[in-house]
């Protein structure tokens, strides 16, 4: 085994005897990580049907082939000739007497309620929506909307709009009526599935005006599905009440088989310019895609628990289902803020549910580790596996969410991949040592490698472009009918080369590194940084509990670094002036003058999206006066004004 670096995570005999990964590679012969990853590679159709046999997947009609490139590289065709609806990988759990009655779906309120599905009710449950839906004349492409909060109903919705082969439209339960209005007519929405509200931090979160004020708006909506009841009528629309929909006699229906490329999910994200993106996901690449790293990076097997708190609205939420779903495992949903009523709330979760896999947010295991006491209140032995993703974390506090919370002996995941991806492009596996904050691999059949502006290979050390050279499973099957910002996205920044839009470095032993995004890089005097390298140092200082850097442009420099950071209550310490001046001392003696940061303010909050990701684009573009672009992501509409006052005092 290789030597990494200090405190490194080392695999042990469970994870190097009977782990899903060492199952799997026995099933093909194969004996180590660099020899999975060259057969992934190599030997594709033998590979992939190889986990097509191993995830179990349900065909009706079984693949010709692995993959069509006819139509260039940049759109592939997956398995040819295969027609599936991934839904009956779901449901087949539930004619498996060691999976039927175990729980498919158990789902937490922030009340402290709790309701549950076995594999055997959802099975049920899932064919009666989508016979209902296929009732009111929901069929084969039409686009639905669902805006719900999580828990069993948004589980059936969204696996009941892909039985009838129509296509969900998820949305962000904090949106207001523009990001709706945009998001459902770029996709023609016929159906609305919509929550009239729930609850937050005790309160009500009224979800039903922001629906209605938004399918006025929109033409091409027929229908409104309201879990709930409605308190003031649609005009000119048809409403339906989810449970009677949900009730719905489904002797005749069963799942539609489509095409393995036919869509089942248009999900949007936002770019730095323009609308948002219309990402496409298809049955025979997202489900699959999830279900291959559930087995390969996250040691997912029948009988888990698995809890990863996620709003549907964003890719998390489907990909979070998919793992537990696609794999027999149960899923625990929690509809709630994480620190509600205090931040114990995480740990007594893991507690009353046993949950074996748990996933996190950086910025939730920040918060965590900030409240400590609290959080590690509830019993968490039976975490066998830990995740996180959505944005880089620093060394300090992987380390403490892999060794407090859950006790040191179990793996901390990294994940990389994104909405366009489906799922990892980098991560980690459990029969190699994982250094703290970084990726020990490549994930199998992605063949990726990092360059510079040029399309050259870096040296390690050096920081470049996540690129791919070959088209992956899982990837976007084009972005919702505009090819030419897919390809301009994408393929044409190097040509010949997906650009993920990721600053990646290579450090020791194979580790990966993720710096930032392209977008969120920061160049002082002709020196690239990433943000992730500035954020880290400040976050050592036990006073600051979230900090982001950003680029400012300057006359001489080219750029110049600005900092902000928030304040950790419950620590003392310097006073504000001393701490910021110690803060920038310390940034430019570790990582070199230039960079010291020019400023270093703090505030009370960064501006953030729902699944806690800084958006460093509105952050940066706020404090500079420039248009602030698309805020559908943003959950903190106040941070702005903040950050607006601090730029006066630049």
């Amino acid at each position: 085994m290789k030597d990494i670096v200090a405190d490194s995570w080392y695999p042990e005999p469970y994870d190097l005897g009977s782990s899903e990964i060492i199952k799997f590679m026995s099933s093909i012969s194969v004996d180590n990580l660099e020899d999975l990853k060259s057969y992934a590679l190599n030997e594709s159709e033998q590979y992939w049907k190889a986990v097509l046999e191993y995830c179990q997947i349900e065909f009706e009609t079984i693949p010709t082939d692995y993959v069509d490139v006819s139509a260039g590289k940049e759109f592939p065709a997956w398995f040819p000739g295969a027609k599936l609806n991934y839904v009956n990988t779901v449901l087949s759990w539930a004619s498996r007497d060691e999976t039927a009655d175990n729980p498919a779906v158990i789902a937490e309120s922030e009340d402290g309620s709790v309701d549950s599905l076995t594999y055997r009710e959802l099975e049920l449950r899932v064919r009666q929506f989508g016979a209902g839906l296929t009732k009111i004349g929901v069929s084969k492409g039409d686009c639905v909307g669902l805006l719900m909060e999580n828990g069993i109903e948004a589980t059936i919705s969204l696996l009941g709009v892909a039985s009838t082969g129509a296509i969900v439209v998820p949305l962000f339960s904090g949106f207001g009526v523009d990001p709706i209005v945009a998001r459902l007519s770029a996709a023609e929405a016929k159906v609305v599935i919509g929550s009239t509200g729930f609850e937050r931090r005790g309160k009500t979160i009224n979800t039903e005006k922001v629906v209605l004020a938004a399918v006025s708006k929109l033409e091409s909506v027929q229908s409104v599905i309201w879990k709930g009841l409605p308190t003031t009528r649609a005009s000119d629309i048809e409403e339906f009440d989810w449970h009677e929909i949900a009730q719905t006699s489904a002797d005749l229906f069963r799942p539609l088989p489509v095409g393995a490329n036919d869509p089942f999910m248009v999900i949007y994200t936002s770019g730095t310019t323009g609308q948002p993106k219309g990402i496409v996901h298809t049955h025979g690449g997202f489900p699959i895609k999830i279900a291959h790293d559930a087995v390969v990076h996250f040691d997912v097997r029948p009988g888990d628990v698995f809890c990863w708190p996620a709003d549907i609205g964003w890719i998390a939420g489907t990909l979070v289902m998919c793992s537990a779903l696609m794999r027999g495992a149960s899923l625990v949903s929690y509809d709630g803020a994480p620190d509600f009523p205090d931040w114990s709330r995480m740990s007594q979760l893991v507690e009353r549910h046993q949950i074996t896999h748990f996933g996190s947010a950086p910025t939730l295991i920040r918060g965590l580790a900030t409240h400590e006491g609290q959080a590690l209140e509830g019993d968490r032995s039976s975490i066998r596996l830990l995740i996180t993703a959505g944005e880089a974390i620093d060394r300090e506090n992987f380390l403490w969410f892999q060794n407090n919370f859950a006790q040191g002996s179990r793996p901390l995941i990294n994940y990389t991949g994104g909405t366009e991806a489906s799922g990892a492009l980098l991560s980690s596996v459990v029969i190699e040592p994982i250094v703290p904050g970084g990726f020990n691999t490549v994930s199998p059949g992605v063949d990726a490698v990092i360059v510079d502006s040029s399309g050259h290979e870096v040296a390690a050390g050096e920081v470049g472009e996540l690129a791919i050279r070959s088209p992956f499973l899982g990837m976007t099957h084009s972005f919702w009918h505009d090819d030419e910002r897919y390809l301009n996205t994408y393929w044409e920044t190097i040509p010949g080369l997906w650009v993920h839009g990721d600053l990646v470095t290579k450090g020791e032993g194979d580790a990966f590194f993720v710096v930032g995004r392209s977008d969120d890089t920061i160049k002082v005097a002709g020196k690239r940084l990433g943000p992730a390298e500035v954020e880290d140092i400040a976050l050592t200082f036990s006073e600051v509990s979230e900090a982001a850097a950003i680029g400012v442009n300057d006359d001489q420099k080219g750029q110049r670094l600005v900092l902000f950071i928030v304040l950790n209550e419950d620590i003392g310490g310097m006073d504000n002036k001393t701490l910021t001046t110690t803060v920038a001392e310390s940034i430019g003696e570790r990582l070199g003058r230039p960079f010291k940061p020019s400023k270093v303010y703090t505030v009370d909050q960064l501006p953030k999206t729902r699944s806690s990701k800084i958006m460093r684009r509105v952050l940066r573009n706020a404090y500079c006066g420039l248009p602030l672009g698309d805020l559908s992501s943003l959950d903190n509409l106040q941070a702005i004004d903040a950050i607006k006052m601090v730029s006066q005092r630049k």
